[in-house]
């Protein structure tokens, strides 16, 4: 077992707060910045969303939010290189290994320029047959695929912006990527309101106000990397096609990747359930609590990103105990932040929903189908920390399992049954079942991999 010595001079700084601090405290240093950065980066989400339903209507609002769940296929991209970069990273850090780091981002470039063109590729031919497959019709359809096929033009910025982003979280420098999150937020604010609110572009508008707020992310991270600001040897614009790099990347992040693309899967079957069971109103509603739950997840996806680099750094240091530990005290920490939010949406659901339905005053029923979607926010922690938890550790299959089992083997079969039976509010309740089971797994599924590290002490 090796530790790092508190000798630190500058750029090793949070290497050796992370290997010899009290954990309480790292958690504290790191958590805060991160937390910052994702609930400003959750903010562009809820941005687009609020100048289309304030400035252009509910149909529009409706087409969007049909189209936006395919959006997060570019940032599913950007978390797999991110997430499996970041986790490589950090191991390497822990490890010392030099090499690794320095030929890091030339393997990133690489697969970023790739995936894009791919994605770009089948993005722009098949746009029309993706929103109708997620249930657009008639006038959503035109407007969800308008907005969708812009956000592809941008596809290189979104995917490459989050993964630098996430690269400097696994340094363990939550500051950094805090600030450029702000600074692409306030971007992003400002273009929607200049081509929405001023020019009346409407969702054509929206969606390239979050492009250009995706290309100030990418732009930022060019001059992190290319301005020595990293605290590893790096080269900005080079191109390296490492064949274990490379492996290590794919591996490790494709459990995020499968947790946005189920998020995908998940939100086709909703959308169309939602068209045959449901209305309109029904569409627009549901998109509408998606982002605002999304948005509310985004102090635990804070705390999972400075998880990473705490687990990751003493992993590749063989502190396994640290790594256990560290676990249980992001977990319980993500429970207490969430609670004061998810008290205030459950308590009054109209003040949060209002923002982005003005004019529409919540039934009873709605006001239940969101408390029951919010229902176990708190618990999910556990997931989500877990998803970070085995990539960190090398082992990426875990996590992808989870991500997948939650959506195919319950998700799709109790949506397609239970909306049946009792109609749209089939949705609300199924989700909440599926969640419960799946914390459970997972739990049992944590446990069990500290035993084994118990065992290596």
């Amino acid at each position: 077992m090796t530790t790092a010595q508190p000798n630190a001079n500058g750029k090793d700084k949070q290497k050796v707060l992370i290997l010899n601090e009290n954990l309480w405290k790292v958690m504290f240093q790191l958590s805060w910045p991160a937390i910052i950065a994702m609930v400003l980066y959750g903010l562009n989400a809820v941005i687009a969303a609020v100048f289309v339903g304030r400035y252009v209507g509910e149909t529009a609002l409706a087409g969007v939010s049909i189209a936006y769940p395919l959006t997060q296929i570019s940032l599913g991209l950007g978390s797999l290189i991110g997430v499996g970069a970041g986790a490589a990273l950090s191991i390497a850090i822990g490890r010392r290994d030099e090499v690794t780091q320095k030929r890091l981002m030339g393997n990133v470039n690489f697969l970023t320029i790739l995936i894009t063109a791919v994605y770009m590729l089948l993005g722009l031919l098949f746009s029309r047959q993706w929103i109708e497959i997620m249930g657009g019709e008639a006038e959503t359809l035109t407007l969800g695929n308008s907005y969708f096929r812009i956000t592809v033009w941008g596809a290189f910025f979104w995917i490459y912006g989050l993964a630098a982003n996430m690269i400097v979280r696994a340094e363990g420098k939550m500051k950094s990527a805090a600030v450029v999150m702000g600074i692409g937020l306030a971007a992003d604010i400002a273009a929607n309101y200049l081509l929405v609110a001023v020019l009346d572009y409407g969702v054509e508008g929206a969606a390239w106000a979050t492009n250009i707020g995706m290309f100030v992310y990418t732009l930022l991270g060019w001059i992190y990397f290319g301005k020595g600001f990293s605290s590893f040897r790096t080269t900005t614009f080079a191109l390296y096609r490492d064949a274990a790099t490379l492996k290590s990347i794919l591996g490790l992040g494709f459990s995020s990747f499968i947790m946005n693309f189920m998020n995908l899967v998940q939100a086709v079957v909703v959308f169309n359930t939602l068209s045959k069971y449901g209305t309109l109103s029904d569409i627009a509603f549901y998109g509408v609590v998606f982002r605002i739950f999304t948005f509310l997840l985004t102090p635990i996806f804070g705390l999972m990103r400075a998880l990473q680099p705490v687990i990751g750094i003493n992993f590749g240091a063989g502190q396994y105990r640290r790594v256990i530990r560290s676990y249980y005290i992001f977990s319980v920490a993500s429970m207490l932040l969430t609670l004061p939010f998810w008290l205030f949406a459950m308590i009054d659901p109209q003040l949060i929903l209002g923002f982005m339905l003005p004019d529409q005053a919540l039934s009873g029923t709605e006001s239940l189908y969101f408390r029951i979607n919010m229902a176990l926010l708190p618990l999910l922690s556990l997931i989500f920390m877990a998803m970070t938890f085995f990539p960190s550790i090398n082992k990426g299959k875990p996590a992808a399992l989870i991500g997948i089992a939650r959506q195919l083997v319950f998700y799709v079969p109790v949506m397609l049954i239970l909306p049946g039976l009792i109609g749209v509010s089939g949705v609300y309740w199924g989700s909440l079942g599926i969640d419960l089971v799946i914390t459970v797994w997972t739990i049992l599924m944590v446990r069990k991999e500290f035993v084994r590290l118990r065992s290596m002490l």
